[in-house]
């Protein structure tokens, strides 16, 4: 396998941003950077496009419904994939499907047929390419850095994402402002062309292993024995469902708290949103310091009750610079704990389960976003949107609270240290 290991006098090593002294994370991390602009440019201008549509929250969390929940069936299953196919290849295939997916709902839009059916047999099929490639995404990480740039490479990885989440939907905003939605959707479609480039120019091997003896589904079972003897695993895993269920998914509830509760546009809307974003940029390569200096079940267990007294405070607000203010502690606190939990799942996983122990993070995270955003629109109509998000908040504190009340659950196994990666070998 080709080593990125620069040399030890490299600036970059050692800091929050070490990751980028490796070539192929930094192209790959550019290219993907670029894309996911361009795919925050149309969630923004697709949410706002069917809340003026319909008029209904329960449609734009139908709409999300229609994103995500694939991944919440079919992550296993790619997984399993990411484990023994080609990983360069199966991201490749993964992003030229949500390519032309997006010029399909580009072209809809322009001839006027972008109606509710349409948008989501449209969403499913993006929802499919997601949720196939999202476990090769992740599981290829440890492929392009040592292993002691892990958790930064798994920050930055984040830290990308969610930059792009601050910088596309304020373009969007402007975009169906100045324009029309449609001119998001075929945005999004050309910036496809930049993340497929980086993985073209990717010249790390990540060469796929024979087909496993045991069969498919023991494969992918092998995931849920192997979660389960690392019991540490398995309760971090239920961490992540609780505030993806009820944290996370309030996300889905942005167009309403700019248009129902301020009573504002689609540039406020993209502000608080993007907001959002810039907390969790922010978020994301904080907590490589804060794993430097303290505990990692503790930055988990700190996060998780911070997380909840944010969304408590964001669901309180009633002046609209406030609540843009806690959109950016909302981001930031629960994107450390999102990046923390990942980072010890992913440091304790040999390489050839990393993809099934990646698709059942990616799975309960991702999965139980929509079906969360369901249940708190639905919540959002029969009482109001701040109820709804009091309520997740609500619960985000609580389960950070469980864990400072019963820390044994968090206790059952030891997170990988900077130190510790340090000694190991330079690739898995």
């Amino acid at each position: 396998m080709v080593s990125n290991r620069p040399p030890r006098s490299s600036p970059l090593r050692g800091g929050v941003l070490s990751a980028f002294a490796n070539r192929d994370f930094s192209v790959l991390w550019s290219g993907a950077f670029i894309s996911n602009v361009g795919t925050w440019i149309q969630t923004a201008a697709l949410l706002w496009y069917i809340k003026v549509l319909t008029g209904s929250n329960a449609w734009v969390g139908w709409v999300n419904f229609a994103s995500y929940l694939p991944v919440l069936f079919l992550s296993l299953y790619a997984g399993s994939l990411a484990d023994y196919l080609d990983r360069k290849k199966l991201i490749l295939v993964g992003q030229s499907v949500m390519m032309v997916d997006a010029f399909a709902l580009a072209i809809a839009t322009t001839v006027g047929v972008a109606n509710l059916p349409v948008i989501m047999v449209i969403s499913v099929v993006m929802g499919i390419a997601t949720a196939l490639l999202l476990p090769a995404w992740q599981s290829i990480m440890p492929d392009l850095v040592p292993p002691r740039d892990l958790l930064n490479a798994v920050a930055l990885n984040a830290a990308q994402f969610n930059l792009a989440r601050f910088v596309g939907p304020a373009l969007g905003a402007i975009i169906i402002s100045v324009w029309s939605a449609g001119t998001a959707f075929y945005i999004n479609g050309i910036s496809f062309l930049f993340v497929i480039g980086a993985i073209l120019l990717v010249r790390t091997h990540t060469p796929g292993v024979p087909m496993p003896e045991e069969g498919r589904l023991r494969h992918m079972g092998a995931a849920f024995t192997h979660v389960w003897r690392n019991r540490y695993m398995f309760w971090l895993l239920m961490v992540i469902t609780v505030v993806a269920f009820f944290g996370f998914s309030v996300l889905v509830l942005m167009p309403a708290v700019a248009k129902d509760v301020f009573h504002r546009g689609a540039g406020s809307y993209g502000l608080i949103l993007g907001l959002y974003g810039l907390g969790a940029a922010i978020g994301a390569p904080l907590v490589t310091w804060l794993d430097d200096r303290f505990d990692s079940r503790n930055v988990i267990r700190g996060s998780a009750v911070a997380l909840g007294v944010v969304l408590i405070a964001f669901g309180l607000s009633r002046t609209y610079w406030l609540t843009c203010v806690t959109s950016i502690g909302f981001g930031g606190s629960f994107m450390v704990l999102a990046s923390a939990i990942n980072a010890t799942l992913q440091g304790n996983s040999e390489r050839e389960m990393r993809g099934r122990v990646s698709s059942l993070f990616i799975m309960l995270l991702v999965g139980g976003f929509p079906i969360g955003g369901q249940l708190l629109a639905y919540l959002s109509e029969l009482t109001s949107t701040e109820v709804a998000i009091l309520v997740g908040g609500g619960v985000c504190l609580a389960t950070g609270i469980a864990l400072l009340v019963f820390p044994s659950l968090t206790m059952r196994g030891q997170p990988v240290r900077h130190d510790d990666r340090a000694a190991q070998p330079e690739h898995p």
